[in-house]
């Protein structure tokens, strides 16, 4: 995880400590239609596989509500689906059933609960190139589920915490009890990664055996790794990865996957399919789904509510199912979203209910923001300085929340500016904003990389994400005949309603979001500890 992931966290959970946030997410529950990969169920239940079971079971919902839902693609479904099944009857047990289900987020993502349960995103479905990338991150989740390795480290990890408990009743001496407790910590955070390169071994050997490319998984690890890099701006330095993370570093993880796959033969061993995978994956969604809003540059804009806004620059924008976040280069973060306050409640008596720690009431002042009636206020909490402004558009309230630990005029300056930039757009104005999509195309005679990403939509950098998409090196070219990915517009057009009524956002109420639930109830605000 980079240092700027762990900065980001950091502040977005102080934000989330001292305000209470009731932007809905309603899950979306799965029907009968959900991919089900089966071989032969096993006659008789272990005890273990009971326990894995039931704790996939109750986490499932929960898994699908954080991720904003399912995404529904009946060709998608049954290509993951069919790639499964071969790998399942590659895997070590041919007879364990498995649930797939593919989650509706931008993220690059995949993992697995115990008792079978596998996630994969759209976003690492549209980043991957061919069948044999997807299925090295496939058979790698199921190799945690067929090593048992989650209950493996839920037990490592309560035998930790019990050491510590004991560490902090028995220990006289501060320092001794710390000692103690770090090296806790390294040693779950060695044993998770010794899982996940074990889980990487069996996960070629899987590959291998259902017949696909078995060095497909070190070169979508990086992949992986330069998307990151393009997201954040910033690559991973291999020499200082921090011995805690969870995962090993991509350098180490890339090494090591080449290494295994080394066991096999050379690297045209095995078939890649990937004429077949980009066919699947033509027109899948790229990006923030529409009823999130979406990020364009350094703004945000959610045309169904038609609003928008821009944070300064420097800021980086990342739209969570939760909320839409931004973080500084020097730390500073900022969170907005939308809350249920009835219409008939003055925005100055919802900011003082209680849901704010710290709040400094010589600080409230009412303003108009864009025409918009607004009230901003300053808090103080745990070493936080706080910034709230609360914008009132027709029915609707939507709230900026910014925090600092070092506040100065540069972190004032940037909050004036992003609040200020808030605004309501036209119809027509709305309607130039559509989601993004993958199209797949063939290069033709003189087709370029050059040529080729200027064709691409929702970034400033085309070439540079469209060399990651493709797999396309500094150097390679394109050759005549070649299947290609482009993030392009979505040719069809939304139904865009009212920017004073979001009850008429509500399409897909069960798909979770930031916008979609907020005007639904009026419960009770309660202070979150």
């Amino acid at each position: 995880m980079s240092r700027q992931r762990h900065s980001k966290l950091k502040i977005a959970g102080a934000v989330c400590l001292s305000f209470m946030f009731l932007a809905g997410c309603k899950s979306l529950m799965i029907g009968s239609e959900e991919p089900t990969i089966s071989g032969i169920a096993p006659a008789g239940l272990s005890p273990t596989d009971s326990v894995e079971r039931e704790i996939g079971a109750k986490e499932h919902p929960k898994i699908i509500k954080a991720y904003g839902g399912t995404y529904e693609n009946r060709q998608l479904e049954q290509m993951v689906s069919k790639l499964v099944g071969r790998l399942v009857a590659a895997s070590s047990e041919p007879s364990r059933p498995y649930r797939v289900t593919i989650l509706n987020s931008p993220t690059v993502n995949a993992f697995a609960l115990p008792g079978g349960y596998l996630y994969v995103t759209r976003g690492l479905i549209a980043l991957a190139n061919d069948k044999a990338e997807l299925a090295a991150v496939l058979a790698h989740e199921m190799a945690h589920v067929t090593s048992r390795h989650a209950l493996a480290r839920a037990a490592a990890r309560q035998n930790s915490e019990l050491v510590n408990k004991v560490m902090d009743n028995m220990v006289s001496e501060p320092s001794k009890g710390a000692t103690v407790k770090a090296r806790n910590l390294v040693t779950l955070a060695s044993f998770s990664q010794v899982q996940e390169l074990e889980a990487d071994k069996i996960g070629i050997e899987t590959s291998y055996l259902a017949g696909l490319d078995p060095f497909a998984a070190s070169r979508f690890l990086e992949t992986m790794g330069l998307y990151a890099q393009y997201l954040t701006g910033r690559s991973e330095d291999g020499n200082k990865a921090s011995f805690l993370s969870s995962h090993p570093t991509t350098p180490e993880r890339i090494k090591s996957a080449i290494f295994a796959a080394r066991r096999y033969g050379g690297p045209d061993i095995g078939t890649r399919e990937r004429e077949d995978y980009l066919d699947a994956i033509d027109g899948i969604l790229f990006g923030d789904a529409p009823d999130e809003g979406f990020v364009r540059g350094h703004s945000y804009i959610h045309p169904s509510l038609r609003i928008r806004f821009s944070p300064p620059e420097g800021y980086r924008l990342e739209n969570t199912s939760k909320a839409v976040l931004a973080v500084a280069p020097d730390g500073s973060a900022m969170r907005f979203d939308g809350v249920n306050v009835s219409p008939d409640v003055p925005l100055t008596k919802y900011l003082t209910s209680g849901w704010v720690s710290g709040l400094i009431t010589g600080s409230i002042r009412e303003q108009t923001i864009n025409g918009h009636p607004a009230v901003l206020a300053a808090a103080e909490a745990k070493g936080w300085t706080f910034r709230v402004a609360l914008i009132r558009v027709g029915a609707a309230t939507y709230r900026f929340v910014f925090a600092t630990t070092e506040p100065n005029a540069e972190f004032e300056s940037a909050i004036a500016e992003t609040v200020n930039s808030f605004q309501t757009m036209t119809y027509e104005q709305a309607q130039a904003f559509k989601p993004l999509r993958i199209s797949i195309v063939t290069a033709g005679y003189g087709d370029t990389v050059e040529k080729m990403a200027a064709r691409m939509a929702g970034t400033d950098d085309q070439v540079a994400l469209f060399r990651i998409l493709n797999d396309v090196k500094q150097g390679e070219n394109l050759k005549r005949g070649q299947k290609i990915k482009l993030v392009t517009t979505s040719q069809l057009s939304l139904p865009w309603p009212a920017r004073d009524t979001p009850q008429a956002v509500i399409k897909n109420p069960g798909s979770g979001g930031h916008f979609r639930d907020f005007h639904k109830t009026n419960s009770p605000l309660r202070r979150r500890h």
